[in-house]
């Protein structure tokens, strides 16, 4: 996930910062006061007026009387750590801006809490025997939280919008299977209209007896089939088509809406488990349930906040403003100490790698055994302990233990500072006085500049190497890390799984064009060994496959693998029916919100 996926990010909060980055914003109110401010005002207006007007103090009255009874309503209060970047099925990558999306709304398949692939907007998929076509049958009576039709001929916009160039989505890519996206992505000129022309061929809607659908094409009942051809076969697409980018959001609203449609709650229409209400950037945001969702009715409401600095959110967190907030390193040994917070620490596997990321264009990471240098003169074991407090491992690969592909064996660039030293003398540079300077960019928050001096001083202490750091507003940090003209010169980001398989590791981050070039990298050779693997069709051979090219990978050292995450939150005790599963990105129990519960 991703950046989740990136489809696209210290501890959870330094987690946040990386994957999740945004301004920091006001606590939110309590909703009893709120009440009583609004009582008080009405009643200063009853004592103004009586006299003039008898009608509007009954009218006052009344509204008073009928709030008093009314049961409080329930609200899941999370901070979520950061606002979006973008909130666009089509164009979004990072785990905070996924957060919201997986509520409003939902793909043809979807993940359940043991992230076994389910039918979601789809009751059923079938491919054809070479694997080369896959047949979705949507739900009878499928509709929007408005009530509107929703039918295959939304799925077929949403997956040509993530293919369409004009789009630029983050994380088009990852459909590149289907039958002429690569190219329609990558046209230039002429070459795009025919380009255009084979995926249209590809994605299409259609009714049941393969008939197609009649204009107003939204408003076709009978249009309840989606056929997708490949270029390739294909045995895991059915989840692919389950992400974020294959979301229906109504195309009406992002025409009325423009380019920032995404910023209003007016224009999210979805199918997913919940309704966004309202939406204040950079504030909060309101989600309350779906009626028409599915798979039942959410029991909560539930309210994002955008607190980043961890320290504010763990004292509003004690104060009860908060139902669910990341637990973060430094708060650990507090919480761990406290009869009351520590029954309430979840700390459970997560599913991220985090990376310190040398832009392969820019010098001095365009020579590898600058980058091996740097790799080795990680103190990861030290990083863990001291800086995480524990909340990590040490990562010497890309994809991290429990999901398969798995490289228990790699041990290459381990902290070995003689082996750092020498990796310098051995680089085109000779020593670290002829280096050019380095500058390590990070998302600024009061915790990030102390862990990122901790960072540069044992830089300094093994390879005697001034670092300059580069601290930058949240939000402005991961637009920076998205582009490869504005990606830092080093800079630490995470990945975090899509779905539970080393296609979505490997394939989809590091093949050329994919995420690994916003750093520059590209090396056809490994593009060539994941296309093989990709397509393999014998389980034990694909999984050999994948193995053989993390090994390549890891050869050329593109990035010093750093740590991999744990998921680690508070969570009041009146808040129930959380399943929690690795892929926890954005809150506990976010894959499956509709359990979730408050009982006080």
């Amino acid at each position: 996930m991703s950046l989740k996926k990136w489809s696209v990010v210290l501890g959870v909060l330094l987690v946040a910062s990386m994957v999740l980055t945004a301004c920091p914003a006001p606590q939110p109110q309590v909703v009893e006061k709120v009440v009583t401010q609004v009582v008080e005002k009405e009643v200063k207006v009853v004592e103004t007026q009586v006299v003039e007007t008898v009608k509007e103090v009954e009218k006052v009255v009344e509204v008073v009387a009928t709030a008093v009874p009314v049961a409080e309503e329930k609200v899941l209060r999370i901070n979520l750590g950061s606002y979006p970047d973008i909130i666009d099925p089509q164009k979004s990558s990072f785990v905070n801006e996924i957060a919201h999306l997986q509520m409003i709304y939902e793909g043809l398949t979807s993940l359940d809490k043991d992230l076994n692939t389910v039918p979601g907007a789809a009751e059923k998929w079938e491919y054809s025997a070479d694997l080369t076509e896959l047949t979705f049958t949507m739900r009878e009576d499928s509709k929007y939280s408005d009530g509107s039709l929703l039918n295959a001929a939304r799925f077929e916009y949403s997956l040509q919008r993530n293919v369409n160039p004009e789009t630029a989505g983050e994380y088009a890519a990852i459909t590149d299977e289907i039958l002429g996206a690569p190219e329609w992505r990558g046209c230039e000129g002429d070459a795009c209209e025919a380009a255009a022309a084979v995926v249209d061929e590809s994605i299409q809607a259609l009714h049941a007896d393969g008939a197609a659908c009649v204009d107003p094409v939204y408003e076709d009942a009978a249009c309840n089939t989606l056929k997708v051809k490949l270029s390739k076969p294909a045995p895991y697409f059915h989840t692919v088509l389950g992400l974020w980018v294959t979301f229906p959001a109504k195309e009406e609203n992002i025409t009325e809406g423009g380019e920032q449609w995404w910023n209003s709650s007016k224009y999210h229409t979805g199918n997913g488990p919940y309704v966004l209400a309202s939406l204040e950037p950079f504030v909060r945001a309101r989600f309350t349930p779906n009626e028409f969702y599915f798979d039942g009715v959410g029991k909560v409401d539930i309210e994002y906040s955008y607190i980043t600095d961890s320290a504010v959110a763990f004292e509003a967190y004690k104060n009860d403003e908060f139902d669910i907030v990341p637990l973060a390193a430094e708060d650990l040994a507090v919480v761990q100490a406290d009869p009351v917070l520590s029954q309430e620490a979840n700390i459970y596997p997560g599913s991220c790698t985090y990376a310190l990321m040398f832009h392969q264009l820019k010098e001095p990471f365009t020579d590898q055994k600058v980058r091996e240098a740097f790799a080795y003169a990680i103190d990861r074991e030290t990083w863990v302990r001291d800086v995480l407090s524990g909340l990590g491992s040490p990562a010497l690969t890309w994809i991290p233990p429990g999901f398969p592909g798995f490289d228990a064996e790699e041990k290459r660039f381990a902290y070995d500072p003689e082996a750092a030293k020498k990796s310098i003398a051995e680089s085109s540079y000779g020593s670290i006085e002829a280096l050019p300077p380095i500058k390590v960019t990070f998302s600024d928050s009061p915790r990030n500049r102390t862990r990122y001096e901790w960072l540069a001083a044992k830089w300094k202490d093994v390879l005697g190497v001034e670092v300059t750091l580069d601290p930058v507003e949240p939000t402005t940090y991961t637009s920076l890390t998205k582009d490869i003209e504005t990606a830092p010169l080093a800079y630490i980001l995470g990945w975090c799984a899509d779905y539970p398989d080393p296609q979505n590791w490997l394939s989809v981050y590091w093949k050329t064009g994919a995420f690994g070039q916003r750093i520059g990298y590209s090396n056809p050779e490994l593009d060539k060994m994941l296309d093989a693997a990709d397509t393999e069709a014998d389980p034990a051979t694909r999984a050999q496959m994948y193995a053989d090219a993390q090994r390549f990978l890891t050869d050329g050292a593109p990035v010093a693998f750093f740590w991999n995450n744990v998921n680690s939150y508070l969570i009041k005790p009146w808040v129930t029916g959380v399943q929690k599963t690795p892929q926890d990105a954005g809150w506990p129990g976010d894959i499956t919100p509709i359990t979730v519960d408050i009982q006080k």
